[in-house]
């Protein structure tokens, strides 16, 4: 009898063993502060215990990220740095979770005293300096990085020309204050390895994104469209109202990556003046090869301008921003334009190209003790522009019955009215500090005088 007692007590251990598994499941489901529990004497024990972070985090003196996508989502000091949440047991499994806390950030583990903890050489965002934390693995990639326009080499680039000095390379000898005001407004974007590959970038309201995951991959959503959210990503899933979503993503699929590879986006170490220069882009013809004289308008305009002249929708524009202050006191609208080709060294060839408004003024550093540019007019306020917004049937591709091919593009005179003018940049869409530095892409006397006839 009493050894059938055990048995019955033996064979119900397991259904115990499962109710108890459940119940506690269905404790910690909701309540991250349970997730983990290593004890808080230690890097990893502190930042996997959220009823302790939640005792003593430290309060935001500063608001975090925005930007040109507009205000960032709000997440808690202590939810930014919770490494226990989704994510967290695939870490642990990683050749980067063997590194060790203090391999990456410096500072002191095994201690409950947050102030000791991040005392000393404490770094918050190792990717900060890639050459020494990501590069010992990395290197390569480390060492191409340096000069990627994800760094920010491009932006850096006409600051600095702007300002009065040569370029990217002496971007350390600006003001103090406006360097600083660059980190803390365009470096949201503009920043480190671990704004794609680990946390969430400050116009995404900053953070660790998957329990300090390493994601190989970046989230498109998540990861690029948090940051290309008023250009790229606004256009590629058809945002606006009275838009689509490009077709690539739309018809085909695709996500950032299907074009943009890991090694254009990583750099190649060589430097590079702006984004178009680069080698490494996407090219339509990479995969739309022979369309040159595949129909009537590709045989008469396929080197005359840009894909995007004809395939494109209208697209998000913006301008005259005010560094930490009003931000664009242009707003942000919908719009499209054709001018001159602003750099025909890069891609020559073409006369008229898509342009876009940018979000230089002479005073986008006034918030930061720079009153005026020493050489605003060294750029033009319109930049070449490929807008991820591609159809093929677009306002200048419909055609209707019995209209001629260039119907809904070039200029035409009908009783006195200029029929598409404003699809071109003419002088009088500038406004009165523009005029001078984007002169050279106007259309004024540049177009067909029959068209105005």
């Amino acid at each position: 009898m009493a050894m059938k007692t055990r048995k019955l007590f033996l064979s119900g251990i397991p259904l115990i063993i499962l109710m108890i598994t459940m119940f506690i499941v269905s404790c910690t489901k909701d309540n991250p502060s349970h997730t983990v529990d290593l004890g808080v004497a230690s890097c990893e024990g502190c930042h996997t215990n959220y009823a302790h972070l939640q005792k003593v985090y430290s309060p935001d003196t500063v608001i975090l990220g925005g930007g040109c996508g507009g205000e960032a989502p709000h997440y808690e000091p202590y939810d930014r740095v919770f490494m226990g949440g989704e994510g967290y047991k695939e870490y642990k499994k990683s050749g980067h979770y063997e590194i060790g806390c203090v391999g990456c950030h410096n500072g002191t583990d095994n201690t409950d005293d947050k102030t000791k903890a991040h005392s000393g050489d404490f770094i918050r965002h190792p990717s900060m300096f890639a050459d020494e934390k990501c590069g010992t693995c990395h290197e390569e990639i480390s060492d191409h990085f340096v000069t990627s326009l994800h760094n920010g080499t491009g932006q850096k680039r006409k600051v600095t020309i702007r300002s009065g000095l040569n370029g990217p390379q002496d971007f350390d000898q600006l003001p103090a204050h406006q360097i600083e005001g660059y980190n803390n407004n365009c470096a949201t974007c503009h920043g480190t390895c671990g704004n794609c590959h680990i946390v969430r970038p400050l116009a995404g309201g900053g953070g660790l994104a998957q329990g300090h995951m390493f994601n190989k991959t970046p989230d498109m959503v998540n990861g690029c469209v948090v940051c290309h959210s008023s250009r790229g990503g606004h256009a590629f899933l058809g945002v606006a109202a009275g838009t689509e979503p490009d077709v690539h993503f739309s018809k085909m699929g695709f996500d950032c990556l299907s074009c943009h590879s890991g090694e254009e986006i990583h750099g190649d170490g060589e430097p590079v003046d702006q984004r178009y220069a680069y080698s490494k882009l996407p090219k339509c013809v990479d995969c739309h090869s022979g369309i040159a004289t595949n129909n009537t308008y590709h045989s008469m305009h396929f080197n005359d301008f840009n894909c995007q002249v004809c395939h494109s929708q209208d697209y998000n524009n913006c301008g005259s921003c005010h560094i930490h202050g009003e931000g664009a006191r242009i707003p942000s609208y919908l719009g499209f334009k054709i001018a001159v080709n602003p750099i025909p060294d890069i891609k020559p060839g073409f006369d008229l190209t898509l342009v876009r408004r940018t979000l230089a003024a002479p005073d986008n550093w006034e918030k930061y003790g720079v009153n005026e540019y020493a050489n605003f007019d060294a750029f033009p306020t319109y930049n070449f522009t490929t807008p991820h917004n591609i159809l093929l049937w677009t306002d200048r591709t419909k055609v209707a019955q019995g209209k001629s091919c260039y119907s809904n593009c070039h200029i035409r005179n009908e009783d006195g009215v200029l029929i598409n003018r404003e699809l071109y940049l003419f002088d009088e869409d500038l406004l009165s500090w523009e005029k001078t530095a984007s002169a050279g892409i106007k259309v004024d006397g540049k177009l067909p005088a029959s068209w105005f006839e």
